[in-house]
């Protein structure tokens, strides 16, 4: 065969400038390319001796192999498919007869350097020019009585055909690697990438003679034939530096669209972190993607796990697939999936379901708020830990607690107010997750009937003794010993906004709560969560102090004695609110130093006072 020289055909003159500077902005994606077609080449091969067309060995051993050679600073991927004439060559090579091939790269010029564009199968053959200065081919097809046929092309348009050296079918593709990219010369860093997107191809595949993609694609095989432990070693070989996960979703559906895989839960932070996106997306179990966010609803984009959907049209944009129906359907079903088995796990397993619920609950919230399908699936299984133990099933909890229910966001600070609502048989819920005020919120806008309200938001009737006040008014001061109370805080604190109540309460543990208005301080909350308003603005409060306090008690025959303006007097008032602020952080941490003097003071005194000077 003579030697023959034309142009390749495609309608822009400056198709390789592109290609290297922002087709493929992911150079690895070069090998996924390659492999691919040789897979193609393959599976062309396989499927015309299942037609009959081709008279296949029974011995037969379909292979992929890519070798290096530094020395001559070449790739070559060899497989022994299909093959290729001289004039197929001419057809798929030179021609570049790729769908759409124009538009596709107009509409990517037009996206910038910054657009992302995912899957380039239809390009396959051209992402070589990544790291080449020029690429052959050579080619023998299957068709008996075919000579042999070789292609060259060193990055122009121009390219040169000649006869081939090739003596058994199939496929040699030989990159001539660039100066500036030698690195790819280096076994670990080809290896590097053929790992990531040739693991689990179903032909062997060997670098330099040794096979790289031993695992198997499980999701591929059928849920009944998988074991626990080959989910969880599977995992590992996915994200081999995690924990175990906590359960799995394994996906196999045709309908509205064919999609395989296997989603895991992770064991979970108290956040969302959308920048870590941890699914990988396969093609017919090549590689294609894990940055395939808007594909996966937001709250969902901690799982971690594989999908493989031969549907997806790879070859557009990110904003395309936004769009796209068949890529909705396979979100809606992925969120329907997951919606399906933790409600199937809540009513199989509600012990296993608890248990999980640190790890899955604050996704599920995000969940709730953003996607009205998934509230209503997940709303019969919402739970929260009750602070005497156990948990509650919150639309079990709004019919039995109809009107208002109380949570905690911190049992520890809160405990005194826990306590009183429990010692009068009141659940307690805990809401200690950084997006339960939004959530809270989200819920009383489902719910009617229902007020969710912190434990220190209000004093339930419960809680108060109507019958301390005795009612008697002091004939020097004409107050009852509360109003005398009530002024003597309100002159020596003298906080604007500052409400102060005297009460008796059903027990003489603490001398003074501060109680914060619910809908106020949980606004505050969400615009501290959101960086829109700092942390420790002061809020409007109401101090209670306990009538039946021992404290207030023996301030009060103070006041009587001493009067409101000693010094002592006021160092007491002082202590007995900030001690009724610590529960409340960003109110003390506002009075954190003042305390501090303030406790250093009644030490010297009582100290001296007991122990001498």
């Amino acid at each position: 065969m003579a030697v023959e020289k034309g142009s390749v055909s495609v309608q822009m003159e400056n198709l390789f400038p592109l290609i290297k500077k922002w087709l493929y902005s992911e150079k690895d994606i070069f090998v996924r390319e390659l492999v691919t077609n040789s897979l193609d080449a393959i599976s062309k091969l396989r499927h015309l001796a299942v037609c009959g067309e081709f008279k296949e060995d029974p011995d037969e051993k379909y292979e992929i192999h890519v070798r290096i050679d530094r020395d001559a600073k070449t790739i070559v991927f060899s497989d022994n498919g299909i093959g290729m004439t001289a004039d197929e060559i001419r057809k798929y090579i030179s021609e570049v007869a790729f769908s759409g091939a124009s538009d596709f790269m107009d509409k990517y010029r037009q996206g910038g350097e910054g657009a992302q564009i995912i899957g380039h199968f239809g390009l396959g053959f051209y992402s070589s020019f990544i790291i080449s200065d020029s690429v052959e081919i050579d080619s023998l097809s299957y068709v008996e009585g075919s000579a042999p046929a070789h292609w060259r092309c060193a990055g122009a348009p121009d390219y040169e055909m000649s006869e081939g050296v090739r003596t058994k079918r199939g496929t040699d593709v030989v990159l001539h690697v660039s100066d500036s990219e030698s690195d790819y010369l280096d076994e670990f860093r080809l290896r590097n990438a053929l790992e990531t997107y040739c693991s689990f191809m179903p032909v062997p595949i060997f670098l330099n003679g040794s096979r790289i993609n031993e695992s198997k694609a499980l999701w591929n095989e059928r849920p009944a034939d998988v074991k626990e432990d080959e989910y969880r070693k599977f995992y590992r070989l996915l994200y081999p530096f995690e924990e175990d996960p906590i359960f799995w979703i394994h996906i196999n559906v045709e309908f509205p669209v064919r999609a395989k895989g296997i989603l895991y839960f992770p064991k979970l932070s108290d956040r969302i972190d959308q920048s870590r996106f941890r699914i990988k997306f396969y093609y017919n179990s090549v590689y294609v993607s894990d940055n395939l966010k808007d594909l996966i609803p937001p709250f969902l984009a901690n799982l971690r796990g594989v999908i493989d959907c031969p549907d997806m049209p790879l070859n557009v944009s990110r904003s395309y697939l936004q769009q796209d129906p068949v890529m909705k359907k396979l979100t809606a079903y992925i969120t329907r999936k997951v919606s399906d088995e933790l409600t199937s796990l809540f009513k199989s397993d509600r012990e296993k379901y608890e248990k999980c619920w640190d790890d899955v609950g604050f996704f599920v919230k995000i969940g709730m708020m953003e996607d009205e399908k998934f509230f209503e699936a997940m709303k019969g299984a919402l739970i929260f830990r009750k602070t005497s133990g156990g948990t509650a099933v919150f639309d079990e909890l709004c019919a039995s607690k109809p009107g208002k229910i109380y949570y905690a966001s911190s049992e520890k600070a809160q405990s005194f107010y826990v306590e009183l609502l429990e010692k009068q048989g009141r659940d307690v819920i805990v809401c200690d997750s950084m997006i339960d005020p939004q959530f809270l919120m989200f819920l009383e806008g489902k719910y009617k009937d229902v007020k969710l309200v912190r434990v220190d938001a209000e004093l339930s009737d419960e809680s108060l003794d109507k019958s301390g006040e005795s009612g008697i008014v002091n004939p020097v001061t004409n107050k009852t010993a509360s109003e005398t109370v009530e002024q003597l805080f309100r002159d020596v604190l003298s906080i604007p906004g500052l409400e102060v109540r005297a009460e008796y309460l059903k027990t003489s543990d603490v001398p003074a709560v501060v109680i914060l208005k619910e809908d106020e301080r949980r606004l505050k909350e969400i615009y501290s969560m959101y960086k829109m308003e700092p942390v420790e603005t002061p809020s409007s409060h109401t101090l209670v102090v306990n009538m039946a306090s021992p404290v207030v008690k023996s301030l009060l025959k103070g006041v009587s004695g001493l009067g409101a303006s000693n010094e002592d007097v006021r160092l007491v008032v002082w202590q007995v609110y900030d001690l009724a602020l610590i529960p409340q952080r960003p109110l003390f941490a506002l009075r954190l130093e003042a305390y501090a003097k303030d406790s250093s003071r009644l030490l010297e005194r009582y100290a001296s006072k007991f122990f001498g000077e």
